[in-house]
C-alpha cells in the first residue's frame, strides 16, 4: 500500500510540475505579446501626431502664401486701375484742351 501510495504522489508531483511549467510560459509569452503590441500602438500614436503637426503646419503655410499672393493681385488690380483712371483724365482734358482752342 506504501508503495502504490508514494508512487501515486510522485505521478501527480510530476503531472503538477510539468503543468505549471507550461502555464508560466504560455502566460510570459502573452506578457511579451501585450508589451509588443502596446509599443507598436504607442509608437503609431506618436507618429500619428506627428503627421497631423506637420499638416496643420503645411496648411498654415499655404494660407499665409494664399493670404500674400491675393493681397499683391490687388495691389497690382488697384494700381493698374488708377493707371487706366490717370490716362483717362489726361486724355479728356486733352480733347477738353482742343476744344478749347
Amino acid at each position: 500500500m506504501k508503495k502504490l501510495f508514494l508512487s501515486t504522489a510522485l505521478l501527480l508531483v510530476l503531472s503538477l510540475s510539468f503543468t505549471s511549467c507550461r502555464d508560466t510560459k504560455k502566460a510570459e509569452s502573452i506578457e511579451d505579446t501585450i508589451e509588443t503590441v502596446s509599443d507598436d500602438v504607442e509608437n503609431a500614436a506618436e507618429a500619428t501626431g506627428d503627421a497631423i503637426e506637420n499638416a496643420v503646419d503645411a496648411t498654415g503655410e499655404a494660407i499665409d502664401s494664399a493670404v500674400d499672393a491675393t493681397g499683391e493681385a490687388v495691389d497690382n488690380a488697384a494700381n493698374a486701375a488708377g493707371d487706366v483712371i490717370d490716362d483717362a483724365s489726361d486724355a479728356v482734358k486733352s480733347e477738353i484742351d482742343e476744344i478749347k482752342n
